[in-house]
């Protein structure tokens, strides 16, 4: 991150995601909560209900977006030298990577109506 506007925009993009994750996040402990009970076919069926998937996707993917800014702040803090730019491509490819797999399965879960 480059002076103050990138800190600014990753200020604003923290405390944007922050927001964003109450309500989906408060959504997800509801939901599980109203359930009949935690069996993976119970869980399957109602997260193959398209907006369920759809919110589902969205947490996650948010949380993931959250996740990255977090660990971006801690490698900078605490990794210095040469080693920074690697550890921070490690970071991004592993947030996306696990974006990917969450996007898939939410998918497969979702179009199989499971």
């Amino acid at each position: 991150m480059s002076g103050t506007a990138g800190g600014m925009r990753h200020w604003r993009h923290q405390r944007f995601t922050s927001i964003v994750l109450l309500p989906l996040g408060a959504w997800f402990v509801i939901s599980m909560l109203s359930l009949p009970d935690l069996a993976q076919a119970t869980v399957m069926r109602w997260l193959g209900a398209p907006l369920q998937a759809l919110l589902m996707a969205l947490f996650a993917g948010i949380a993931l977006w959250h996740s990255a800014q977090g660990w971006r702040v801690v490698l900078e803090d605490y990794v210095g030298g040469r080693l920074l730019a690697t550890a921070l491509w490690i970071s991004r490819i592993l947030h996306l990577a696990a974006a990917a797999v969450l996007f898939w399965a939410v998918a497969v879960i979702a179009a199989t109506g499971a």
